[in-house]
Parts: structure tokens; sequence; C-alpha cells
């Protein structure tokens, strides 16, 4: 314990310095507490606004997706290009090493799978393992027009009240069903109603036609959902287009593990969301990346 009789009176208090508040980057988020916005700070990139999230989380109602198969061998040497992953938390505690420095999103939502509706599903995991877990956010399901569009709302209504409590966001992942049309207007409509009863951040898919009106109408940040496996050039074009339009950043699965090389073509998407290139230039790079 220091002496009392030898300490100094303080003079360095700048009072010709005013004090800086720093506002926070990211859209919407400005009224969130503290240990929110770090965990936000970890997930998108505070110099660019943006993120590249790895979405490896299928099996949860998929089963051994191809390019999933072996999480180990397939996956793991992808991480590093990654600012995030998104997984769930069987896969995480079982091959996911601690030391592993990019933030987590863990899928909390679930209970049924491809051979049922799936829109049929409830919170699957306790907020007290997500903390356990030392996650950055909570991802919820959201059926918007789904059979059981109203329980999945809820589950995400809950997710944000507990998260809230607890400094963890929640990130509302929209779902389109077989016979809904993907279209601007449904995006809009799915997003908004996300975003006005809490979610932190939002995924959902890029839509040629108004996808700019999707971003624009929603007042937390979207992020791009990868969809189903395209030629990497129209990927990457994609991505591209989504983030110019609006979106702060992407979280694509099967088109980057199910690349023909997928290390090669994390790279390539990452140069395209933080470092603003052109889908043919990102091409280049990942063609020269695969070749090494």
């Amino acid at each position: 314990m220091p002496d009392v009789d030898e300490m100094k009176e303080g003079k360095k208090y700048y009072t010709d310095v005013p004090q800086q508040t720093e506002g926070f980057f990211l859209k919407g988020s400005n009224a969130l507490d503290w240990g929110m916005k770090n965990r936000l700070a970890r997930i998108f990139n505070p110099k660019t606004g943006r993120t590249v999230m790895l979405a490896v989380d299928h099996g949860y109602f998929q089963g051994p997706t191809t390019g999933l198969e072996r999480i180990d061998i397939n996956i793991l040497p992808l991480v590093p290009y990654a600012d995030t992953l998104m997984l769930t938390r069987g896969i995480l505690r079982s091959i996911v090493p601690p030391s592993v420095s990019q933030s987590i999103v863990l899928r909390v939502s679930g209970g049924t799978s491809i051979l049922k509706e799936l829109s049929n599903e409830e919170i699957a995991v306790d907020i007290e393992d997500s903390i356990r877990l030392n996650v950055c956010a909570m991802a919820v399901q959201v059926f918007i027009g789904g059979e059981y569009e109203r329980q999945s709302i809820i589950n995400m209504t809950k997710m944000v009240d507990i998260g809230t409590r607890y400094g963890i966001p929640t990130l509302a992942v929209t779902a389109v069903g077989k016979d809904m049309a993907k279209d601007a207007r449904y995006f809009r409509l799915a997003t908004r109603i996300c975003a006005e009863l809490g979610a932190h951040y939002i995924k959902t898919y890029y839509v040629e036609d108004g996808f700019e009106t999707v971003t624009a109408s929603c007042p937390v940040p979207i992020v791009m959902a990868g969809g189903k496996k395209l030629p990497e050039l129209d990927a990457l074009t994609m991505a591209c287009r989504a983030v110019q339009e609006g979106a702060a950043g992407v979280d694509m699965g099967r088109n980057i593990f199910q690349s023909e090389s997928p290390v090669a073509m994390i790279q390539a998407v990452k140069a395209v969301v933080h470092d603003n290139e052109t889908p043919a230039k990102a091409f280049d790079l990942y063609n020269t990346l695969k070749n090494e």
C-alpha cells in the first residue's frame, strides 16, 4: 500500500481539453451497453464496419453437409481468415481449439430436422451455456410466413430479453420457406419485424432487385447469407453487390467450404468485403491463391 505522506497532488487535469465521447460505428447500435458494443466490435471490424462470418452450423438440422463431414480437416484451416465463426455448441466444444481468437456466434435455436417442418423450432441452448462459451452473439432462426411463424418470433424476442440482461447480442436469421417468394418486399418485411422486436443484427438473403431498400429500411446491420453454392465469380459478385448496397458484411458457408479451394475463396471474399475489391480482381486473387 502506498505511503499516504508521499502521495503527490495530481496536476495533469487538462482543463482545456474536453473529454471525447466516441460514437459507436455500427448502425443502430449507439444506445447499447458497453458489453454489447464490445462483442459487436469483435464480430464487425471497427475499421471497415463489416464482417466476414463463416457459417458452419448447417449440421444442426442437415447432419453432415457436403464440406462439413470433417470440420477438423475442412474448416479449421479457414478459421484464421474469418472475422467470426457461426456454429453450434457441440462443434465448438468438440473441435474448435479454445485458443481461437475469432469471435463466436452460437446457434441457439433448433429442434427439427430436414425430415420435418423446419419452422417448428424452439430455444435449444440456455443462456448460461452461451455465457460459459464466451460467445459474442446468439443466432435464432425466424420464419416469417412459416407455419410456426409466431413461435419463431417469440424465440427471438426471448433471446433478445435474456441476452440483453447479460450483454450478449442476438442475431436474427431470416428463413425462407420453399413456397415463399424471395423478393425485396418479403425481405423488407422479415428484417424490419426482427429489428422492431429487438434483434441487434440480421442475416438475410441477397436479391438483385431492390436489396438496397432492404438495408435502407432496416435500422440495424444486415449481413448477407451466402445461400446455395454458386460458381466462385458469381458468389464474389453477389457479395460485392450486397456490401455496396448497404450490407455490413456476409455470412457465407457453402460458397466457401464447398469451393474447389476454400482457403483461397475465403480470402477472396475478405478482399471484397474489407478492401472493396472488385469481383474480377477478387476472382483473380482466388485463382492465384488456388494455384500456389
